[in-house]
């Protein structure tokens, strides 16, 4: 069954502190870095990393956070990161379109035109790592004293590493040999039914990450505002 998504919210009331906000980006990159890692537990993870900017968000913008030029660096290091959301939201839009046309060549019986659309969606797959390559995730050297800060930077490196995992991840719904949803299509004498719920199961996953990844693109442009605002200020 695919995942849906479900939003993961910090304790709004009384308003979220830096070490609830700490501990929520702790519970969330021990999940994703844990072997039982899915990609429903990415799905939730772009949504909670949605909650975790929420938090973030509210310090900052207490009148007792005074990290004026300290954020300097976490300007261009959101940019970045706004960028790599973008773009991850594009590769899962073709992918979705990939398995679809994927659904339909295997319901002809068309395996010439289904195995080109594996290939095309290996190579998407290979596109996104490499944009992995060129993202920033190491830490920016920031006082201690300013936690606001260090929680900006980690968040950040913790929603890099969630979207390279969930890349990852879908990679091996194609590699996987003889569980994969390649080897079960191309067994001549594998239902169509089994193959169907298959793909459509991946394809819902992948929507779920399109809508995860949308929602978390627009909390990044939400605190990349209040940053600049503080910046300006």
């Amino acid at each position: 069954m695919a995942f849906h998504l479900r939003s993961i919210s910090l304790p709004s009331r009384p308003q979220a502190n830096e070490t609830e906000v700490e501990q929520e980006v702790l519970s969330l990159e021990a999940s994703i870095s844990s072997s039982t890692t899915t990609i429903g537990t990415m799905c939730a993870g772009l949504r909670r990393l949605g909650d975790i900017y929420n938090g973030v968000e509210e310090i900052i913008g207490l009148p007792s956070n005074q990290v004026g030029k300290m954020l300097d660096s976490e300007i261009e290091g959101s940019l970045e990161l706004l960028d790599l959301c973008s773009t991850m939201q594009e590769i899962f839009v073709e992918m979705k379109a990939i398995i679809q046309e994927l659904q339909v060549a295997l319901r002809k019986g068309d395996d010439a035109t289904a195995q080109a659309k594996i290939q095309s969606y290996v190579r998407l797959v290979k596109t996104a790592k490499k944009h992995f390559k060129k993202s920033a995730k190491k830490a920016n050297v920031v006082s201690a004293a300013c936690k606001v800060v260090m929680l900006l930077t980690k968040a950040r490196e913790v929603s890099v590493s969630l979207l390279e995992s969930t890349v990852h991840l879908l990679s091996k719904e194609i590699r996987m040999p003889k569980q994969s949803l390649v080897s079960k299509a191309f067994h001549k004498k594998k239902a169509v039914v089994c193959q169907e719920e298959q793909l459509q199961e991946l394809e819902c996953s992948i929507g779920d990450l399109e809508n995860g990844a949308g929602h978390l693109f627009r909390k990044l442009i939400q605190i990349r505002v209040s940053l600049l605002d503080i910046l300006s200020s």
